[in-house]
């Protein structure tokens, strides 16, 4: 039988759809965090929650044959222990298909440290793609204000016209709209807003219009998910957060066919200063929607709960065993996957970076 050359291997140039060869790699990734950082629940302890995820990530992507850079990182913000922008991860190998990576080892610390819902973790990735010079959007500002809603709401708007919903619009404006684009009663919409006293006014308004309010200790990116999530029972995310979660959200919501606008929001005027001299001037006014934020289509989101979130069930411990549910998608095909996973406890291990060694959990 002649020798027959065995297929040469799979590279960017003959396989334009990297991503979902990699995917479940990053689903590995955030479960690896999920389950290193259950030990820190309500344990009040929120920077060792954050760097024992982030110390999981890391060691995850020690296994992982791509060239990964951090362009959208955490820690800096809270001056917390985190993966920061610029950093490398992967192993780097020559040939090795590249990713732009935004991440957030715990979304929700707060609520992490005591014991709370509404934390999990949170990778989204983008490949390279032709014509899309910044997929993840690094915005300079360190909030931004954000509307967020899901598909059914978008459609609306689409068939209406995009001024019907605006992020500066009066309150009871937005409201009305996204109670006759759901086809409810305004005191039947349900609103996610985050508990800071910069929401307060916001969230006397809610109340006098009528509306069921939801209100999150922090999770800031699984609150504005949460209205595209399927039974979340969550209509709308208002609010302001961090600019790096309305990033990672924005990658999620367009896997979910949903949608979020958001604006620089300067917190004063130092920072507005900043700003201006940075040259983002001509920015400040722009209102960005996920397209902006998240360009292109070669986009994954993959995430892991840590404690509940609305549509995801956190880490759960019986016996033997230690289950999550992840949900992992992709904006080209807007494939959403939710995995149930049951891990044995008794053979599972961690690879960690600080060890470089395989861990029991």
């Amino acid at each position: 039988m002649p020798f027959e050359t065995p297929p040469a291997p799979l590279s960017d140039d003959r396989y334009r759809d990297i991503e979902r060869i990699i995917e479940f790699d990053f689903i590995r990734a955030t479960e690896a965090a999920a389950l290193n950082v259950i030990p820190w629940l309500g344990r009040g302890e929120k920077e060792k929650a954050d760097g024992a995820a982030s110390d999981a990530i890391r060691g995850m992507f020690d296994l992982m044959n791509i060239c990964g850079n951090v362009v959208i990182g955490e820690g800096i913000k809270d001056k917390a222990p985190g993966i920061f922008k610029g950093e490398n991860l992967g192993k780097w190998l020559p040939g090795s298909p590249r990713f732009d990576i935004a991440l957030d080892p715990v979304d929700g610390t707060t609520n992490l440290s005591k014991g709370m819902a509404g934390s999990l973790s949170v990778i989204a990735a983008a490949s390279p793609e032709e014509g899309v010079s910044e997929a993840l959007l690094d915005v300079p500002s360190f909030y931004m204000k954000k509307l967020a809603y899901g598909p059914r709401v978008k459609r609306y708007v689409e068939r209406a016209g995009i001024d019907c919903l605006n992020l500066n619009s009066p309150v009871d404006e937005t409201l009305t709209v996204v109670a006759r684009a759901l086809g409810k009663r305004l005191q039947d919409v349900v609103v996610c807003v985050l508990d800071r006293p910069r929401h307060q006014a916001l969230i006397a308004e809610i109340r006098s219009i009528g509306c069921a309010l939801r209100m999150i200790g922090d999770g800031d990116i699984g609150g504005a998910m949460a209205p595209s999530m399927p039974d979340s029972a969550i209509d709308l995310y208002m609010g302001t957060g961090g600019s790096p979660e309305a990033v990672l959200a924005a990658a999620a919501i367009k896997c979910l066919g949903g949608e979020i606008q958001a604006q620089m929001w300067p917190r004063d005027e130092a920072e507005l200063k900043e700003l201006v001299d940075g040259g983002a001037k001509e920015r400040l006014k722009d209102i960005y929607f996920s397209n902006d934020l998240a360009k292109g289509r070669n986009i994954i989101f993959c995430a892991t709960a840590i404690s509940d979130v609305p549509g995801m069930k956190g880490v759960r411990i019986g016996g033997d065993f230690a289950y999550t549910h992840s949900i992992l998608m992709r904006a080209r095909s807007q494939t959403v996957r939710e995995i149930h996973t049951r891990h044995d406890l008794r053979t599972k291990t961690i690879r960690l970076r600080s060890s470089k060694m395989e861990h029991p959990l």
